[in-house]
């Protein structure tokens, strides 16, 4: 839809002011369509689900074509106005339809309204669906997850252009720095009310800096960037990844650790190294690579599950948000579980333990 005409419109209005000029500017609330709130996730968009009758009924005029090939799609609210073609979400959206990877389309927009309209997914993520799926299904999706990573890598590497936004960034040693310190303003001081000093602070930061030169130096491929089962939606029986937005450069280890580390769901030990090993083969490595990315994979997830837990503090503590606490005892656990399995973690476990009896 582009620019509508007369600016900014969505300046002075509130969210369901602007949905609602959305809807007749589209021809969708004239054929009765219905809002539902959805709930979001951690970032400042806001999520509507728009419920469509099979007809527009007598009388009603037809919506602007292309907005009515679904009974219903979902409304990406942001807080102001947008320039489609300059978001990231856009860009990478494009990118990874490319592959093809499955990602919703996007059926309609307005820059000046700051909304964006979806394709409806539906709600059975891989986190609520794993939970009711037999122990063949399970495995089953999780297989197709993984295969999903292996072809962001490979054909991200064969689509690689300096053009494209994910190419430009890239987890760095500065970045992942940032993660790890993260982990201990928000999670150890504001949630868990450490007093660190300057001694410990600066004791914790050493270990970090290590941790962060060593992943910073792994080969690097394209990788979502926060791949685990609340960001795959099950869609007629087919996994799509949803928010993608901040898709960029990184270790081949990432995305697989974020799946197989995941603070929502439970692991086998068995579980992990069977998917670790089909990762493996579906990539063509050599068996002699097992030993060595299985500790980098360990490496990566000890990283990774330090920054949610960094995330799960920080929506606690500064953003009042309760609902990420349930998944603090899995993520200490992971966390535990790679501390003590290589000796070279003995002097972080120690200083953690100071702090986060979980972790002694």
């Amino acid at each position: 839809m582009g620019m509508v005409p007369g600016g900014s419109r969505a300046e002075g209005l509130d969210v369901r002011e602007r949905i609602d000029q959305f809807l007749a500017d589209t021809g969708l609330r004239e054929g009765g369509a219905k809002v539902v709130p959805l709930t979001g996730d951690a970032s400042d968009r806001r999520y509507f689900r728009v419920l469509l009758p099979p007809d527009p009924g007598p009388g009603r005029p037809e919506p602007r074509r292309g907005m009515r090939d679904r009974l219903s799609q979902v409304l990406a609210v942001y807080p102001g106005p947008i320039d489609l073609d300059a978001l990231p979400f856009v860009a990478v959206a494009r990118l990874l339809r490319a592959m093809p990877v499955p990602v919703p389309q996007i059926l309609g927009h307005s820059n000046a309204l700051g909304i964006i309209a979806l394709e409806d997914l539906g709600d059975v993520t891989l986190q609520a669906h794993v939970g009711a799926a037999s122990p063949a299904e399970h495995a089953a999706l999780y297989r197709e997850a993984v295969t999903l990573i292996t072809t962001l890598q490979q054909r991200g590497g064969e689509l690689a252009s300096r053009a494209a936004v994910p190419y430009g960034v890239a987890f760095d040693v500065e970045k992942l720095l940032w993660e790890l310190e993260f982990f201990t303003t928000h999670f150890l001081e504001a949630y868990r009310g450490a007093a660190l000093g300057a001694t410990g602070r600066a004791a914790l930061s050493a270990e970090y800096a290590a941790i962060a030169a060593e992943l910073a130096a792994e080969p690097r491929v394209l990788c979502h960037r926060d791949y685990h089962s609340r960001n795959l939606m099950l869609h007629y029986g087919r996994l799509y990844i949803i928010d993608f937005q901040d898709a960029r450069m990184g270790p081949d280890t990432y995305d697989l650790a974020s799946l197989l580390r995941d603070s929502y769901v439970d692991f086998s030990e068995q579980q992990v190294e069977e998917l670790v090993a089909f990762f493996l083969a579906r990539r063509g490595a050599a068996a002699v690579e097992d030993v060595d990315f299985r500790r980098r994979f360990d490496l990566m997830a000890l990283q990774r599950n330090l920054k949610a837990l960094g995330t799960f503090g920080f929506q606690t503590a500064s953003r009042g948000n309760p609902v990420y606490i349930q998944y603090i005892p899995r993520t200490l656990s992971y966390v535990r579980a790679n501390l003590g399995r290589y000796d070279r973690f003995a002097r972080l476990r120690r200083l953690l333990a100071e702090h986060v009896e979980e972790l002694s």
